[in-house]
């Protein structure tokens, strides 16, 4: 049985504007009420944004960005990252389901696959809670607003950014009075067996008036799921597959007594079990100093991908093919600590540190990617196979920053970041009742297993210094310098020919390094309190890393199996962007039309491409080809009387390789060449060229209670599953989702709300995983390796939010 270096090919395969200037809470009321002030509005009209590291009124930031308010989070039911993507230009967002956070895209910066079980992070941009990194899609509860930046963010943040930022800034605790919020929503899924529902609440303790206090927002959210997994074995090792062989792609799996003999079903598997909860106590023993300790704690259980299986046996749209159910978990813990000083009347000290522990547990149906290793596993007729994988992720961050508040023409910036990010993942492929039929003696039934041990360690300084030679000019010029250090052990072991129960691994350390700098200048000219212009020339980058593989033991030893890095394989090097944009900022009629206009030109050099190892061709990262992107994006709010508004936002983004790829593309093709150059000109996967959302709210009075009506309609455009779409790579049409509510609320304290999300049932596929050479007939048995993630069904609804 000789190893195929098709393993790790089918491994690898598998704003510009706030939306409504809605008023600001009531803890932001004094920097909202002096922005509204210098922009020559009324107290209370302003949105409030920290992007810049100072309180500044959204529409005088000098930089790209978006804000969500709290009252849009929750008027459009925007519960977490996932439903982001409608209401920010330039930003895709693949909803995978509750599998994954979902694939984030920022202007097109992408260059993998699509895949159907999206993903937990990402590298390419930067996201906050508070002042605090993270790497997972906590809940919008009780969120003031959340922040989305474009561009390169490294000399403002610690986390360096290729693309951009993400911040949830959340509502602080209030030691000066009682206050809460209970909400409570219940909904019917379109496709889905039973109802689901939401149930948070918000609670503020003034523990020591005037000096410490309690809040704490906890929810739990249960989604019923629609994907029904309709053929999963009964007993695994016995039951047959696929009883009808030969067999065709959309054929019959089998006699109506064959499938009752073999599978049973499982409806809903797609749901989510979410449970949350944000827990800060606030300290303010004088004037001049806050201090934020944080306890957050979430967990989320599914048992399915949001996937069909692209018709395969004539599965339905929401019906699934695989032979296992899925399940996933995930739990993070985060512990805070957020200081805020005054240093007399010099500058503020910020300093944040955190200790996040991450947990995951998975299990994937990867029958079919043992098939199409040609170990003539499918002479076994009940064969079938899943994986079973823990990951643990563990990170201590430190940041210290400086911004200055002694006024005058200068202003500055100065911080310092520390990062360390240890994970440990254990991983087996069990192939039920194999090994006994082979006679090889391995009761644990395990085909494959790999370890992998990381611990990267990023140092960081940067800063910015602002100039304002006049009232209306302001300059800025920004650097960072960082430094990177990364280890990695990791090891892989066949023990179907080892001695049970032994798992030895082949495994050797490896480690890389590097550091270097990047830059910005900014310019701002404000014509008028209603006009500005400003320009941005940046640059970003994202450090590089050491490949989760085992270094190769060299010189190889060619009677036997090798699965291992070479020297030039095992580590990965940062790869950068610059960016250049003009944007154009404007309050018409009185502030009743407020409108932004960017442009942006985005050079991409030295990818992070997923590639494989010559040895055993193991998934790795390498580095390779240039790219552009570039676009226009546009937004504006308008409120052309009292009670009503209209929102919108439209992005074109021009995202493709400026330099060929040799290799970038892996296929199924056992008769000639497995690999596809990439070429210059085609387009990047994962994200829309086209996008944009256009809404309506009216509000009015009812007597002394209040009424408010809206209608959302958001437009995806079509989406690349691969480089070019080319080897066998798709082009997802293009699709429009409605969504409208009713609320009505009496003296502000109640609110009854009802609602529809995608009120047509649109379907649509989202992302894929595989590309279509997998969709084939090995031995005549059914390759359901193929998957097509699909958009969530109508939801209708209703909910109550009461604030006392």
């Amino acid at each position: 049985m000789q190893f195929s270096l098709k393993r790790a090919a089918l491994l690898s395969a598998s704003a510009l504007a706030g939306l409504a200037a809605l008023p600001a809470l009531a803890q932001e009321a004094p920097e909202a009420d002096a922005a509204a002030a210098e922009a020559g509005e009324a107290p209370g009209t302003e949105i409030i944004v920290t992007a810049t590291r100072r309180a500044v009124s959204l529409q005088n930031a000098p930089i790209n960005i978006s804000a969500v308010t709290a009252e849009n989070l929750k008027d459009q039911r925007v519960d977490d990252v996932r439903s982001l993507a409608a209401f920010t230009p330039g930003v895709t967002i693949q909803d995978t389901g509750p599998r994954s956070t979902g694939s984030i895209v920022m202007r097109g910066l992408s260059a993998s696959d699509s895949s159907t079980f999206g993903a937990n992070g990402d590298n390419t941009l930067a996201t906050y809670l508070g002042e605090i990194p993270l790497y997972q899609d906590f809940k919008f509860i009780d969120m003031n607003r959340v922040e989305v930046q474009l561009g390169p963010q490294g000399t403002l943040y610690g986390l360096g950014t290729l693309a951009g930022a993400i911040r949830y800034i959340p509502n602080r605790p209030d030691p000066d009075r009682w206050e809460g919020t209970f909400h409570a929503r219940v909904y019917d899924v379109a496709h889905a067996k039973d109802p689901g529902f939401v149930v948070d609440g918000v609670i503020n303790v003034p523990i020591i008036p005037g000096k410490v206090a309690f809040r704490s927002a906890t929810g739990y959210f249960n989604d019923p799921g629609f994907i029904d997994y309709n053929y999963l074995l009964k007993t695994p090792g016995v039951s047959n597959p696929q009883p009808n062989r030969p067999g065709t792609f959309f054929g019959s799996i089998g006699t109506p007594q064959q499938i009752a003999d073999n599978f049973y079903s499982y409806a809903d598997a797609n749901f989510e079990h979410t449970f949350t909860s944000r827990n800060q106590l606030g300290l303010y023993p004088f004037d001049g100093l806050k201090v934020t300790l944080s306890y957050v704690r979430q967990q989320t259980d599914t048992n399915g991908r949001q996937a069909n299986g692209g018709g395969v046996f004539g599965t339905g749209k929401y019906e699934a093919p695989w032979r296992y159910l899925e399940p996933a978990k995930r739990t993070s813990d985060l512990f805070a600590a957020e200081i805020e000083a005054e240093l007399g009347d010099i500058a503020q000290l910020v300093s944040a540190t955190a200790f996040t522990r991450q947990k995951f547990k998975s299990s994937v149906d990867v029958t079919d990617l043992l098939l199409d290793l040609d170990y003539d596993y499918e002479l076994f007729p009940a064969f079938s196979g899943y994986t079973r994988s823990n990951g643990e992720n563990e990170q201590f961050n430190q940041e210290i920053r400086l911004v200055s508040t002694h006024g005058g023409p200068f202003s500055w910036v100065l911080g310092g970041f520390y990062n360390r990010l240890k994970t440990n993942s254990d991983y087996r492929e069990i192939v039920p009742g194999f090994p006994a039929w082979a006679g090889i003696d391995r009761p644990d039934e395990v085909e494959y297993a790999s370890y992998v041990r990381t611990d990267t360690k990023e140092k960081a300084v940067f800063g910015e210094l602002t100039f304002q030679p006049f009232d209306a000019l302001t300059l800025t010029a920004g650097g960072r310098y960082f430094k990177y250090d990364a280890y990695v052990i990791g090891g892989q072991a066949l023990p179907l020919f080892q001695t049970f129960p032994n798992i030895n691994y082949r495994s050797q350390p490896g480690n890389t390094g590097k550091d270097g700098t990047v830059w910005k200048f900014n310019g701002s000219y404000k014509f008028s309190p209603d006009l500005m212009v400003y320009a941005t020339y940046s640059k970003g980058y994202r450090i590089g890393g050491v490949n989760r593989v085992a270094p190769c033991q060299l010189p190889l030893d060619p009677k036997k199996q090798n699965l291992c890095a070479l020297p030039n394989e095992r580590s990965f090097q940062p790869d950068s962007t610059k960016n250049k944009e003009i944007g154009i900022r404007a309050s018409l009629f009185g502030g009743k039309l407020r409108t932004t206009l960017a442009v942006f030109h985005i050079d991409w050099d030295g990818i992070q491409l997923d590639g494989q190892t010559e040895n055993g061709a193991i998934g790795i990262t390498v580095n390779g080809g240039k790219a552009v992107s570039k676009g226009v994006e546009f937004s504006f709010n308008a409120r052309p009387f009292d009670g009503f508004s209209v929102q919108g936002n439209w992005s074109y983004t021009d995202a493709h390789l400026t330099e060929a790829v040799p290799g970038l593309l892996q296929i199924n093709n056992p008769f000639g060449e497995n690999k596809i150059d990439g070429r210059p000109g085609d387009r990047l996967p994962g994200s829309t060229k086209v996008s944009g959302s256009l809404g309506f709210n009216y509000e009015f009075p009812v007597g002394e209670d209040k009424m408010t009506l809206s209608w959302t309609s958001s437009f995806t455009g079509n989406i690349f599953t691969r480089v070019g779409a080319r080897a066998g790579g798709e082009i997802l049409p293009s699709y429009t989702t409605h969504r409208a509510s009713i609320a009505y609320s009496v003296d502000e304290t109640l609110e009854f709300r009802v609602y529809a999300d995608n009120i047509f049932d649109k379907y649509a596929v989202v992302s894929v995983s595989n590309d279509l050479t997998r969709r084939i007939v090995n031995d005549g048995v059914v390759s359901r390796y193929y998957a097509n993630s699909v958009l969530s069904p109508r939801k209708v609804g209703i909910e109550m939010t009461k604030n006392f």
